[in-house]
Parts: C-alpha cells; structure tokens; sequence
C-alpha cells in the first residue's frame, strides 16, 4: 500500500534541477514548485486541506494567456484578433497543455492521493494541464514576469505556429478531441478493427468510442484518414444534438 508519509514523497533536487533547467528558471523558492506539483487529492488524504496547486493553476491560467498572447502578438505582426483568438485557443487548450506537460515530465512528479492515483489521474488531460499552469504560477512567483514570458517560450519552442500554419482550419480529429476533452474530461478513443482488400488499395476500418459509449466506424484508405472520417461522423453528431456536447461546424 502506498505510504503517505510527505517525505517519501517529496521530489528529488536532481528532478527539481532538471525541471528547472526545462524551464529555464532556477528557483530561489522551491517550495513554490512543489506546491504546483501537489494535488488536491494528496493535500486531503495528507489532510494538509488547503495546501496544494488549485491557487496556482488559477493564477498561471492567466500568466499563461497573457505570455502566449504577447508571443503571439510579436510573432504575426499582421494578423487579425480574431486570427490571435484561434491561435491562442488551440496553443492553450487542455490537450495542448497535456502534451507541453508530458513533454517535460510533469507526469512523474505529481503528488497524487491513492484514490487519484488509481483512477488515472496521473496520465489525465486535466491534471496534467492544471499542473503545467500551477508550475508557470510558480516561476512568475518566484522569477517574475519576465522569467515567466521566458519560461512559456522556450516550452512552446516547437508548437508555435508558422504564418503558412496560422490561418489553417483544424483538422477533424483535432476538433473533437477538444470536444470532448471540455466536455467530459477525456478524449475519444479510436480502435483498429482491420483491412481490407488488395496491398496496393487498402481500405482501413476504424472505430471510434466516445466517452459517453457512442461508438462510430468509419473506412479510409489509410488508418489517420479512417480516424478522420470517424471524427467527422462524430463532429456532426454533436452539431445535431445527438451526443452531449454542441461544436460550432468548422469556418
């Protein structure tokens, strides 16, 4: 059974060193970095309540739009608002924020209570985004703004979108995948049911689960176009009402 005891637990100044080295910042407070890597359900079952990183992400939800704002506003000079709005969205969703996390590692120094921790939560979309914007809470904290706005570059080094990128629509599987992330807190999941035909045209059947239980199959010539087409079938469902969550049809 897992033992609770807060100094079996704590994160190591070696997995502290290489965090901040990813981050850029060295902190003259580390126990603000620990803080944004603790977890409601650890503080409860520690019974520490109040001591853990909700107070944090709120905060670095709004550092991290504002940096991401900044960069992007320096970066496309002649871009539209609305332009700015559909990068900023995309560049900060859950899933986004989810992948920057695991980028980095995040996901094995979260301090998770025993309950959390077998249901999931250390591999969930919505943990794992609530961490990474509790530990830029942290370095705006501890570093400032300007340690922060260095921190968010150097983490979205490789996702900032090129001007040819800018203006381009999501894809379908990336829409949904949104979706249903805001909507019930994990994404869809897409299995391979088989092939058929001759090696030189294929047809690829692929199905594809909603967190609900609605399920869709879809055939392409390749597995990635499959998932595609299943992606679309759900994307209409949902813009009908069939399914729980509206999504506005792609412009």
């Amino acid at each position: 059974m897992q033992n609770f005891d807060a100094s079996s637990h704590a994160v190591s100044s070696a997995s502290f060193a290489q965090l901040e080295s990813v981050l850029g910042h060295v902190f003259s407070r580390r126990e603000l970095l620990d803080l944004a890597l603790t977890h409601s359900s650890w503080a409860n079952e520690c019974g520490t309540e109040q001591i853990h990183n909700e107070r944090l992400e709120f905060l670095g939800d709004a550092v991290l739009e504002l940096c991401v704002s900044a960069q992007l506003f320096r970066r496309f000079p002649d871009a539209r608002e609305g332009e700015l709005t559909k990068m900023r969205a995309h560049l900060v969703s859950t899933v986004s924020l989810a992948e920057r996390a695991r980028k980095i590692g995040l996901e094995a120094l979260l301090k998770l209570g025993r309950g959390e921790e077998s249901q999931g939560g250390r591999h969930r979309d919505s943990v794992l985004s609530d961490a990474f914007e509790a530990v830029l809470a942290a370095v705006y904290e501890d570093g400032g703004f300007v340690a922060a706005q260095e921190a968010v570059a150097r983490l979205f080094d490789d996702r900032w979108p090129t001007v040819a990128e800018k203006a381009m629509p999501k894809d379908y599987k990336t829409r949904l995948q949104e979706a249903s992330q805001q909507r019930f807190g994990e994404p869809p999941l897409y299995t391979r049911l088989g092939s058929h035909g001759p090696e030189h045209a294929k047809v690829f059947e692929i199905s594809l689960r909603m967190p609900d239980g609605v399920e869709f199959t879809a055939s392409g010539s390749s597995c990635k176009k499959a998932e595609q087409n299943a992606a679309q079938q759900a994307l209409a469902a949902l813009a009908a009402g069939t399914l729980k969550t509206p999504v506005a049809p792609a412009r």
